[in-house]
């Protein structure tokens, strides 16, 4: 039932003009994390950031209005939102009339959260509004200029992280040259990640030449960016560790999941330059 398979994503739909909740289409998180040897004690924390940026619906008066949404999926959610089931059930509120914002907030709350099977926060911001975030890149040193040779882009590698034991590090790395595919379609997803983390120090070749063996992967964005946390864990084990990825956007919905060792506090929600 919740197989992406099953799913809308390759398939023909017709977008219906009723309010349909319906339409999402839950993924379960297990099977992606039973083939990283994960169960129900996960060795991190974290949130699945969402922004939805068409979404529209009638106010009371049957005006049409419009917000930015900011979506937030527990990491202990036992199921994803398949993405294009998210972008038609939010293209269904377009004829849905709603008294206020905050009766709109309540119903995207109630339905994601059945959905996604655990408690879904929901900010909603006007399209005039000035709090909308403004373009950021992320923090860290960047190592997509290293000087190397590259030649394997798949399946993941993660025999090529490596660590010096005997140097201590606190630092953060960004890249933005992370592409996996949709595993049902086969298109890119494209994205920048950020690794922060502490202990022996990461070779900078190693991880870059990791990230890119990804390239022809195919897996579901938060499922990537559980495996490059659990494989650092494994070659390089730091005390500490985050990774944040934010991917570009498609249909109007970008995915941008964090994943950190427990008690790390999350970040906040940038755009960045690509996004």
């Amino acid at each position: 039932m919740t197989s992406p398979e099953l799913s809308p994503l390759g398939k023909a739909v017709e977008y219906g003009g009723d309010y349909d909740p319906s339409l999402l289409f839950p993924i379960t998180r297990a099977q992606s994390r039973a083939a990283l040897g994960l169960a129900d004690d996960l060795p991190f924390s974290g949130v699945d950031f969402w922004n939805a940026y068409e979404l529209s619906w009638l106010d009371g008066r049957g005006k049409p209005r419009v917000a930015l949404a900011e979506l937030r999926v527990p990491a202990t959610s036992p199921n994803i939102v398949e993405s294009k089931s998210l972008k038609l059930y939010l293209g269904s509120y377009a004829m849905a009339r709603f008294a206020d914002t905050d009766a709109l907030r309540a119903q995207l709350v109630a339905d994601l959260s059945a959905a996604a099977g655990a408690p879904v926060s929901v900010v909603l911001t006007p399209a005039g509004s000035n709090n909308v975030a403004l373009i950021e890149n992320l923090e860290g040193d960047l190592i997509d200029d290293l000087p190397i040779e590259i030649s394997h882009y798949g399946p993941p590698r993660p025999d090529f992280l490596s660590c010096d034991a005997e140097t201590r590090a606190d630092e953060v790395l960004v890249s933005h040259l992370l592409k996996s595919n949709c595993p049902v379609t086969g298109q890119p997803d494209w994205a920048s990640v950020q690794i922060r983390y502490a202990g022996p120090r990461i070779a900078r070749d190693g991880l870059l030449r990791y990230l890119v063996s990804y390239r022809q992967h195919s897996d579901f964005h938060e499922s990537c960016v559980e495996r490059i946390f659990m494989d650092l864990m494994q070659h390089c084990a730091p005390t500490r560790l985050a990774v944040y990825a934010r991917y570009t956007r498609r249909g109007g919905l970008d995915i941008n999941p964090f994943r950190a060792t427990p008690g790390l506090p999350l970040p906040g929600n940038p755009r960045t330059n690509r996004q």
